[in-house]
């Protein structure tokens, strides 16, 4: 049995730094879409579009469905959320090596 790792805020953020991804997540923030939709709103092929859709996915940015042949995709917004408090966090948080330097180095 494989257990995954839950994803980092640096791994969703590496997912984001795509164009196409970035640019699948604000369409799925405005609501579900199909994936035939995503290829005709993207102008770019299914295999392609599916190939980000499945690298949002293993990040827990966007989920699907299948209803009949088709893959419907949707954004977890409060994944999305939460990735945005944790690298506030992560970013802002003090650490105690860089606030308590005796000398400085310049």
């Amino acid at each position: 049995m494989t257990v995954l790792a839950v994803p980092t805020v640096l791994d969703i953020l590496k997912a984001l730094a795509s164009d196409v991804r970035f640019e699948l997540v604000r369409i799925l923030a405005h609501g579900e879409h199909c994936v035939c939709d995503l290829e005709a709103i993207l102008e770019l092929p299914q295999s392609k579009v599916s190939y980000h859709l499945a690298a949002l996915k293993e990040v827990g940015l966007v989920s699907s469905e299948q209803r009949g042949k088709n893959s419907y995709y949707r954004l977890e917004r409060e994944r999305l959320y939460s990735a945005g408090g944790e690298l506030l966090q992560a970013l802002l948080t003090p650490d105690p090596t860089l606030t308590h330097r005796i000398q400085s180095v310049c």
